[in-house]
């Protein structure tokens, strides 16, 4: 079929403070990491083997995933970083110049590799698009998707003639002065050949140098315009947005676990809840080890993780709590985000516990 490389070494600064313990593709969706959906669907269209490379917090990817098996998978792992003074430090090299590193240690991308960044979910037909990627000849491939001429100043927008061949990008333009509404997904399918054009020990960008200079060179790379759910997670607020629609079952690829206990209410093993002094109005999971106490409110789409803790009175609505999370008595969380240690809505907008600028209280449920 073909090998596969996943981007994971970034450092997700725009998505804190989500990651402030952990890398961007280990952040939950539904209590799984974003890569674990993607390993799962490379795996299903025989993709098996995967090489990932990894800076920032990269043990916490490499301690969950180890080898692959459970996934029936092979995973390697590259590490990017320095020594400084002494200490080693994570340090990103770009995307191309993370593969031109693994290239040039074992010769791992020596047949057609598909390479997806780590950070969004994705149904894409990955046989498809191989097949069309081989039915042109081409030596690179970018895979797009149509976005509305209004939204295009959030994306990376290719240009490419009636063939698909590839003649210029736009990085976020304006809707005024985009030459085209195809945004590029992150996804890219390379022949071998590919690899010789990046410099070697040199931070090298796909999208900002490699593409550029396979244009230049007149090279065969095309884009291909497809039809599929891709749901990036760049940004706090896409997080948030990402976690509504998966709870109210937008996303067919996603399954909601638990039990169901009540009309649209799932629930794991051995929860404390009084249900008859209790209001739970759905789409709403609550996870394992969880205690609601009597006159709470949780207002659906909401995620519940395991072993948080509500105590009476409090109202949780169109929120997600990570595990452990306890809510003080009579508090009001709305379209929030929460953890033991902070609350950040929406916006990006984020509290610590102890900040004195907020009256809400919340903390750790296992304390």
């Amino acid at each position: 079929m073909a090998k596969a490389m996943i981007l994971a070494a970034g450092e997700g600064t725009r998505v804190r403070p989500l990651t402030r313990t952990v890398p961007k593709p280990m952040v939950p969706i539904l209590g799984k990491p974003v890569l674990e959906y993607l390993i799962e669907h490379l795996a299903s269209f025989g993709v098996t083997q995967i090489m990932i490379n990894v800076a920032f917090n990269h043990s916490k990817i490499e301690d969950y995933f180890r080898d692959g098996h459970r996934w029936g998978v092979e995973i390697g792992y590259s590490f990017e970083g320095m020594r400084d003074h002494g200490e080693i430090v994570p340090k990103a090299l770009g995307s191309a110049g993370g593969m031109r590193r693994i290239q040039d240690f074992g010769g791992f991308f020596d047949e057609t590799t598909i390479v997806i960044c780590g950070d969004a979910l994705i149904d894409l037909d990955i046989r498809s698009a191989l097949d069309e990627h081989r039915h042109k000849a081409a030596l690179a491939s970018v895979v797009t998707l149509e976005v509305p001429r209004e939204q295009v100043r959030n994306y990376g927008i290719v240009v490419a003639d009636e063939s698909g061949r590839v003649k210029s990008f736009q990085e976020k333009p304006q809707p005024s002065e985009a030459r085209s509404t195809l945004a590029s997904t992150g996804i890219y399918i390379f022949e071998p050949e590919v690899l010789n054009l990046i410099p070697a020990g040199r931070n090298f960008d796909i999208g900002s140098d490699l593409f550029p200079l396979l244009v230049e060179e007149k090279l065969p790379f095309f884009a291909q315009k497809r039809f599929f759910n891709w749901i990036d997670i760049g940004r706090l607020t896409d997080y948030w947005d990402v976690l509504q629609r998966v709870l109210r079952g937008e996303v067919a690829q996603i399954r909601m676990p638990g039990v169901e206990v009540r009309p649209d209410v799932r629930a794991g093993l051995n929860t404390s809840i009084e249900w008859d002094s209790v209001h739970i109005s759905g789409p709403v999971y609550i996870g394992s080890g969880v205690r609601i106490e009597p006159g709470v409110s949780v207002i659906g789409p909401a995620w519940i993780g395991h072993g948080c803790h509500l105590r009476g009175g409090s109202r949780v609505e169109r929120s997600i709590l990570f595990e452990y999370t306890r809510v003080g008595e009579g508090q009001r969380f709305c379209e929030k985000i929460l953890s033991p240690q902070y609350c950040a809505d929406r916006s990006g907008e984020t509290l610590y516990v102890g900040d004195d600028r907020s009256s809400l209280r919340w903390g750790d449920a296992r304390a």
